[in-house]
């Protein structure tokens, strides 16, 4: 009798967990019979795996990463569609293909890694007139946009580009785009990039360690700030902002806030403030052993220091390991292993300025500039790519749940 380990989403945690599955269930092939009645299914709208962290980044078409090969060579079972229902009490998913059919796909264990979204809230014009670096679809439609601005007259609007937002995406965006513009319109034209935040602070979540590094390189970039300021509107000319003020710019790009994407509303179960489902240091849904939550769509416990994961590919990736190994470990009746991730460390990207590299939860500053660059260089052009289908034995491997070396993103 088959037994289905259904994984929802080709992120970072969908894939990783798909190759644990694999690796596990391949090495218990020759002295466990169940083994070979267990088949990975893994369903995305396509086999690829978007390079989320990369697209604040000129050029974001190519950050993509086919998995089609990646999957053959590993023996995972691919499904193209999108997942528009979980039913819980049927095991079961909704998949809803490309040409609009619909099918259902039962399942024995549930990996959920649907991922997380952006926050959109219900401010004026925002969705009609703001541009994201959310999805790949957004990225492009970003660079499209920015490409197309040399076409139009010289005013102070099309020279101005507003980033809502001073997280750790708004900061790697704002500090890109300086340079960005200036390779579109010229060094020459008088451009500007206004970082918008409602916070107090630059990179309040980022915390005090990096702060002044970070401060020092938007200065030295010349891009502006405006703190403690909220937008109430947003058109294709501009914004306005909560003292009324009206700020010119053909470019608002938002990026203030993620959440869990809404299908997690779905499976019942304790959430955080974001929207992710709370799961055990197995990853496991406390009231539902069968499902598994990993990547973005989990709150999970990263070992004994009180800290719980971070939406994060740093986090998703070891997730992904220990879930995908957990799934199968229940289903071929051996022990599973617990999430656990000691060592957390950040890079932030800061554009020509180099970038920050910070150590442990409290973000100790440990190298920046031109060094820092190097690596970040490092981690977005290698450490987050999946491993080369040609050696499927290696790239299964590199899915062992207990390859969980410090890395940072």
């Amino acid at each position: 009798m088959t037994h289905n380990i259904v994984i929802v989403g080709a992120g970072f945690a969908g894939v990783w967990s798909a190759l644990s599955a694999r690796r596990l269930i391949s090495s218990h092939v020759n002295n466990n019979p169940a083994a070979a009645d267990i088949q990975v299914i893994l369903i995305a709208p396509e086999p690829q795996l978007v390079l989320r962290p990369r697209l604040y980044e000129a050029s974001p078409e190519n950050f993509v990463y086919p998995l089609t090969d990646l999957f053959s060579a590993t023996g995972i079972h691919f499904i193209q569609g999108t997942v528009d229902a979980v039913s819980v009490e049927g095991r079961n998913v909704t998949v809803v293909n490309p040409t609009g059919a619909t099918s259902t796909q039962p399942y024995d264990r549930l990996i959920f890694a649907a991922g997380s979204c952006l926050v959109r809230p219900p401010i004026p014009g925002l969705d009609e007139h703001a541009f994201n670096v959310d999805q790949l679809s957004a990225a492009v439609k970003l660079e499209n946009h920015l490409q197309g601005l040399k076409s139009k007259p010289s005013s102070k609007a099309r020279n101005t580009v507003i980033v809502c937002g001073a997280g750790f995406t708004g900061i790697e965006l704002a500090t890109e785009m300086t340079a960005r513009l200036q390779s579109i319109l010229g060094k020459d034209a008088d451009t500007k990039v206004l970082l918008v935040s409602r916070g107090e602070e630059l990179g309040e979540t980022l915390g005090q360690g990096p702060r002044p590094v970070i401060s020092r390189a938007l200065r030295k970039l010349g891009v502006e700030t405006k703190l403690g300021t909220t937008i109430t509107a947003v058109d294709a000319h501009g914004v306005t902002i909560g003292t009324g003020e009206r700020i010119e710019a053909m470019t608002t790009i938002w990026t203030a806030g993620v959440a869990a994407t809404q299908l997690s509303k779905q499976i019942s179960g304790e959430k955080d403030a974001l929207g992710r489902l709370r799961v055990d240091q197995d990853l496991r849904l406390p009231s539902n052993k069968e499902i598994f939550v990993a990547g973005d769509s989990a709150c999970a416990p990263t070992g004994d220091h009180g800290h719980n994961s971070l939406m994060s590919c740093q986090h998703a990736i070891p997730m992904g390991r220990a879930a995908g190994y957990n799934a199968a470990a229940d289903l071929l009746n051996v022990p599973t292993v617990p999430y656990y991730q000691p060592i957390y460390s950040t890079c932030l990207d800061l554009g020509p300025y180099g970038a920050v590299l910070t150590h442990g939860w409290e973000r100790r500053v440990v190298v920046s500039g031109a060094v820092a660059k190097k690596i970040k260089a490092y981690i977005n052009g290698t450490s987050i790519y999946p491993p080369e289908p040609t050696q499927p034995s290696k790239a299964l491997a590199a899915a062992n749940p207990a390859v969980n070396e410090e890395a940072v993103y």
